[in-house]
C-alpha cells in the first residue's frame, strides 16, 4: 500500500449491505464508525483498553475530526483503514490520522485527523495524561518524529 505516513495500524474493511446508503456506496457515516474503531484496536495494542482508562479515570477524547471523503465505496468492496499517533505535546493532547484505502487499486478514498485531548472520565475536564498513555500513545507517536506530514 502506498500509505502516508510508514509503519501504519491497519484493519481490514468491507462495506456489508447494511453500509450502503441511498446513492449505493458506503455511507460516511460508516468511515466514521470505522475509524472509531480502528483507534480503539490500535489503542488496544499498544495496551490501553477501555478497562484501562476507567480504573485510571482518563481517555482520549476525540475535540475536532475532519474527514475527507475522496471516492465512494461499494457493498463487498475490500478496503485496509490505517492509522498513525501523531503530534501532540505529550502531556494533554495528541493527534490521530487516518487513511483508508481500496485494495483493489490502492487508491485512498478517505483521510481522517483527529484532534484528542485527554480527559478525566468522572468529570469529563481535561487532565493530563497518565504515565501509562505517555509510555503507550507518546511512545508510538514518537515512532513517526522524523517523517514529513503530507
Amino acid at each position: 500500500m502506498n500509505w502516508d505516513y510508514p509503519d501504519p495500524f491497519i484493519h481490514a474493511l468491507a462495506p456489508r449491505a447494511e453500509d450502503i446508503d441511498g446513492l449505493n456506496h458506503a455511507n460516511n457515516a460508516v468511515y466514521v464508525r470505522w475509524c472509531e474503531q480502528t483507534g480503539w484496536a490500535h489503542s488496544e495494542a499498544l495496551g490501553l483498553g477501555i478497562a484501562d482508562y476507567r480504573r485510571l479515570d482518563r481517555a482520549m477524547a476525540i475535540r475536532r475530526g475532519l474527514y475527507d471523503y475522496l471516492l465512494p465505496t461499494v457493498e463487498g468492496e475490500q478496503l485496509t483503514l490505517a492509522t498513525w499517533l501523531m503530534g501532540g505535546d505529550g502531556k494533554l493532547t495528541m493527534e490521530r490520522r487516518f487513511q483508508l484505502v481500496r485494495n483493489s487499486d490502492q487508491a485512498t478514498v478517505l483521510r481522517g485527523h483527529w484532534d484528542l485531548v485527554c480527559i478525566e472520565m468522572s468529570s469529563g475536564r481535561a487532565r493530563r495524561m497518565p504515565s501509562e498513555f505517555i509510555a503507550a500513545y507518546v511512545s508510538a507517536k514518537n515512532a513517526l518524529t522524523s517523517c514529513e506530514v503530507i
